[in-house]
C-alpha cells in the first residue's frame, strides 16, 4: 500500500467512525423528540396537542448558526439541521402544508424550505383554496406569496385576511432562479418556441430579448404547465422553470440563472390557527381600517414614531368600492406579547374603526 493510499485509509476510516457517531446521536434526537410528543399528549387534555412550535425552531436554527465554526457555512448547517427538525416532528405528529400549486411551482420550495422534506405539502389552485383548507382544519398550514422584488406585494393575498380568520405564523424568502430547461440533452440552438408563465416573462425578458429574438413565447398558468408543454411539442420548445421542475419532469438545464435580477427573491408567508410566542427576533402583521380622510395614514404612523418602532412594510387596500374606510396592511418589528408593542396596539385600537391582529411571528431565519 503506498503512502497515499495509507493516508487516505486513515482519514476514511475516521469519516466512517464519524458517522457511526452521527447515526447513533441522530437517533437519540428522534427519540427525544417521540418523548417530548408523549409528554404534550399525557397534559393536553381534550385539547389537540402543539407539536409544531415556529419560535422554537427559529430559535434552534439561529444557535445553529451563531456557534457554527465552519468550514461549512452557517446557512447549509442551518440547512442540515432543518432537514433534522423535520424528520423528528414528522415522528411527533406528520406536517400537512397547503400551499399554492400545481406542484413544482416556487411555493412548493418554500413549503419545503421552511417546513423541510418530511412535511406533507398539497398543491392548491388558488390562494383561497389554500386559505380554505387551512381554516376547515384540512391542513396545519399553508403557505402562500405575499411578496416579490420585482413585482411588489400580491395584494389578492393581503385580501385574503379580511375573509379568513387565520394568523400569519412564519414567513420565508426564497431565492428566485429561472432556467432554460429542455428535453434535449444540451445547447440552445433550433429553438422556436417558449412556454413560461406571465410573472416568468416579466422577469427574464431581458435575457430572451438577447438569445430569443424569434422564438415564439407562450403564456402558460404556470411553470409546471411550462415543462409539461415543453415535452409534448418536442425538443424544439424550453420552458422557463425551476430547479425544481426540471427534476420532477425530468428534463435538461441548458441555461441556468438567466433573471434579468440576480437578487430576485419572493416572500411568502405561513398561515394556521395558532399564536406564536416570542423567538427573539420576531416580526407582527395587522390590518387596520380607519377613515378614509386626509392624514389618515400620518396619524397612524405617528404612534409607531412616538414609540421608535420600525416598519418593515405597509400597503394600502380599499375596505369595499362603497366604504369610507381604507384599510393598511402594515408590517412592524416586535412581538404582540411585548409591553411597548402593546401599548401601541392600544393607541391603534382607540384611534381606528377596526385593528386585526394578523399575528406575531419570527424573522425569516433560511
Amino acid at each position: 500500500m503506498s503512502d497515499q493510499e495509507t493516508e487516505l485509509k486513515f482519514l476514511r476510516d475516521q469519516i466512517d467512525s464519524i458517522d457511526q457517531q452521527i447515526h447513533a446521536l441522530l437517533n437519540d434526537r428522534a427519540r427525544c423528540a417521540q418523548s417530548v410528543a408523549e409528554v404534550k399528549e399525557r397534559y393536553q387534555g381534550d385539547r389537540e396537542a402543539v407539536f409544531y412550535r415556529p419560535e422554537r425552531e427559529a430559535q434552534v436554527l439561529r444557535r445553529v448558526m451563531q456557534r457554527n465554526d465552519g468550514p461549512l457555512a452557517d446557512h447549509e448547517v442551518a440547512r442540515l439541521f432543518r432537514e433534522i427538525m423535520s424528520v423528528c416532528l414528522a415522528l411527533e405528529k406528520p406536517m400537512h402544508v397547503a400551499f399554492l400549486g400545481p406542484e413544482g411551482t416556487f411555493t412548493q420550495q418554500a413549503a419545503s424550505k421552511h417546513f423541510g422534506h418530511s412535511a406533507h405539502c398539497i398543491p392548491f389552485s388558488t390562494n383561497d383554496e389554500v386559505f380554505r383548507e387551512v381554516e376547515s382544519g384540512g391542513a396545519h398550514y399553508g403557505v402562500v406569496p405575499i411578496e416579490s422584488s420585482s413585482e411588489g406585494v400580491v395584494t389578492h393575498t393581503l385580501d385574503l385576511f379580511k375573509r379568513f380568520n387565520l394568523k400569519i405564523c412564519g414567513e420565508v424568502e426564497l431565492r428566485i432562479h429561472h432556467h432554460v430547461l429542455r428535453a434535449a440533452e444540451e445547447g440552445l440552438d433550433n429553438i422556436t418556441r417558449i412556454y413560461l408563465p406571465q410573472q416568468t416573462l416579466s422577469q427574464c425578458r431581458s435575457w430572451l430579448d438577447t438569445h430569443f429574438l424569434a422564438a415564439e413565447r407562450i403564456l402558460v398558468s404556470s411553470n409546471a404547465e411550462a415543462a409539461r408543454m415543453a415535452i409534448q411539442h418536442g425538443t424544439e420548445a424550453v420552458a422557463i422553470a425551476s430547479d425544481l421542475v426540471a427534476d420532477l419532469y425530468q428534463l435538461n438545464i441548458v441555461a441556468r440563472n438567466i433573471d434579468d435580477q440576480s437578487d430576485n427573491s419572493t416572500r411568502y408567508l405561513i398561515i394556521g390557527d395558532q399564536d406564536v410566542g416570542e423567538s427573539g427576533h420576531d416580526k407582527t402583521s395587522i390590518l387596520v381600517t380607519v377613515p378614509d380622510k386626509a392624514g389618515a395614514l400620518y396619524e397612524l404612523l405617528q404612534h409607531f414614531h412616538q414609540h421608535k418602532i420600525s416598519l418593515t412594510g405597509i400597503e394600502t387596500r380599499p375596505a369595499s368600492p362603497e366604504s369610507p374606510h381604507s384599510v393598511f396592511y402594515i408590517d412592524f418589528e416586535g412581538h404582540a406579547a411585548n409591553q411597548h408593542i402593546q401599548n401601541v396596539l392600544q393607541e391603534l385600537q382607540s384611534d381606528t374603526v377596526e385593528l386585526k391582529l394578523l399575528g406575531s411571528y419570527p424573522v425569516a431565519v433560511l
